[in-house]
């Protein structure tokens, strides 16, 4: 009998078929027998051991008739708390006399020591501890390097370098205060090291839109401090679904990163009077050049952090900055400006603190260079519209914009032989006619082009004009009488002058109401969103 084509074609895809049924029901008795040793195995595990609740001795439990039941409870549904030590250094840490404290009092706690990268030299941790190396290898499984997948328990327990626990009791203490806040703001709970003038408890406002986070001193009562920062040294509770819900659970420095987070969030932190944690490492490090390393990798740290939240501007408690964005030796902190809209515009913020310091500085020092070589000027567009409702640059500038009578530019050094390149002056300021049009700028400096734009007017029958004309709303002719007499006006922190009737001048180029009505300058592209302006 001959076999046509088809028939081969079809009995060959019923064996193919078989051979897959077969294979899947293999895969699937496979997985049945490996749940079913699983769930003998946590069966085993939930057993109670013989003659411990006669015992007497376990944590956290409450005396019934003699015997000890809460510990035993706690025992029968594994631990609450996993310990977690984050930051500490490579080159000198003592982060296994800290895992055998603890496991000594509490030997059944999780404990976890987690680093980006593999520590070198290795760390020598006592049996019942763990390595987390966050960092992901080719070779391992997603969950091997996630804290997430490695933490089992209810609560975390944040302990820097150093610290030992004296007691057990210390924390069942900071779980009890924070079962005690209930679903209140208060999410974490946090006891010093050493002693309670170690750690303070501060106000942390954060404003995205500003690019900005602001430190306060915060008063401290009796039995507690409730505050949204911490500043020293702590050990912090926090239950592990709040910690692994912020977007970065584990970033250094921890502090900074953890209450950035959280304090956005509005959650916060009850600091408690005591008792302390004991730490014999204090100072963490033995030598001033050890020291010296630790502080190095603490500020580029730092730094990696706030530039990846966004945080160009951190005030200080004592009054301090620290400065995190552009700089006069960096390129400023976006790009080309498209269609009059920042790429920040799209990301619901406004001009990064360090851009307006920027062009703060590069306004008074032209002005000045102007004022003293005798160049008549004006504050122009949206400069004069900024000084008439904020007496600064408006939040969500990006330039200043100055007008200047034509007839006056020799007077300036600076600016009467721009007829072609450029001039970098003493200061590093860059002063050039611009490609854009028949206006002059001056940058920041060469990495950095924030700038002061200059756009020169001449009088025809008392009409202040251009021969020539850009796209800009400011760029229009307008009565010269507005100029006479220039009048100060506050603005950048300095007195610069503007025109005499500032709100008809901007109502001539911009519109009627323009100064209590603020837009962002191409609203087809973006608009400004009022019910979260304030004060603009």
């Amino acid at each position: 009998m001959r076999i046509s084509f088809c028939q081969a074609l079809l009995t060959g895809a019923i064996i193919l078929n078989l051979l897959i049924l077969y294979y899947v029901s293999r895969a699937q008795q496979q997985m049945m027998e490996k749940r079913r040793e699983q769930s003998k195995g946590l069966k085993k595990a939930s057993l109670p051991v013989a003659g411990l609740g006669a015992m007497g001795n376990l944590v956290g439990g409450s005396i019934v008739g003699g015997v000890k039941m809460g510990g035993l409870e706690a025992n029968m549904r594994g631990p609450r708390v996993t310990i977690l030590v984050l930051e500490f250094e490579d080159f000198e840490n003592y982060v296994g006399d800290v895992a055998r404290s603890f496991l000594r009092q509490r030997p059944e706690l999780p404990f976890l020591a987690v680093a980006e990268s593999p520590p070198y030299p290795p760390l020598a941790l006592p049996e019942g501890a763990r390595l987390l190396v966050l960092s992901p290898s080719p070779d391992q499984p997603p969950q091997s390097h996630r804290p997430e997948f490695n933490v089992q328990t209810e609560f975390v327990l944040l302990v820097p370098d150093g610290v030992e626990l004296d007691h057990g009791r210390q924390i069942e203490r900071l779980i009890r205060e924070l079962e005690g806040e209930g679903g209140g703001p208060v999410r974490l709970v946090a006891a010093p090291v050493l002693t309670r003038s170690a750690v303070q408890c501060l106000h942390l406002r954060v404003n995205l839109r500003e690019w900005t986070a602001t430190y306060t001193s915060a008063a401290s009562g009796s039995s507690g401090s409730v505050c949204t920062a911490l500043q020293g040294d702590a050990v912090v509770l926090i239950r592990t679904e709040d910690l692994f819900n912020l977007s970065v659970p584990l970033g250094r420095p921890l502090m900074s990163s953890l209450f950035i987070q959280t304090s956005l969030r509005g959650w916060k932190v009850k600091l408690l009077e005591g008792p302390s944690f004991s730490a014999s490492h204090r100072p963490l490090f033995s030598s001033a050049h050890n020291q010296w390393k630790a502080d190095s990798r603490l500020k580029d740290a730092t730094n990696h952090l706030m530039r990846s939240f966004g945080m160009k501007r951190v005030l200080l408690p004592d009054g301090r900055d620290q400065w995190f964005g552009c700089s006069k030796e960096t390129p400023r902190c976006f790009g080309t400006v498209r269609d009059d809209t920042p790429e920040y515009l799209y990301l619901e913020r406004w001009t990064p603190p360090c851009c307006l310091r920027a062009l703060r500085e590069t306004t008074k020092y032209v002005i000045n260079i102007l004022e003293s070589s005798g160049v008549r000027y004006w504050l122009e567009g949206g400069s004069l519209l900024g000084a008439a409702r904020h007496q600064d640059i408006i939040p969500w500038d990006y330039d200043v914009d100055l007008g200047i009578y034509l007839e006056d530019i020799p007077n300036c050094d600076y600016l009467k032989n721009l007829d072609s390149g450029s001039l970098v002056d003493a200061n590093g300021y860059v002063w050039e006619r611009a490609v854009e049009g028949d206006f002059y700028r001056v940058q920041y400096s060469e990495a950095n082009h924030l700038h002061v734009d200059l756009w020169p007017f001449y009088p025809r029958n008392g009409v202040m004009t251009r021969d020539t004309w850009t796209e800009h709303k400011q760029d229009v002719e307008f009565p010269e009488h507005f100029l006479q007499p220039l009048v100060p006006m506050q603005f950048a922190g300095i007195t610069a002058y503007g025109p005499n009737n500032h709100r008809a001048f901007l109502e001539l180029k911009f519109g009627e109401g323009v100064i209590e009505n603020p837009q962002y300058p191409n609203p087809a592209k973006k608009r400004l969103d009022r019910s979260r302006t304030l004060g603009s």
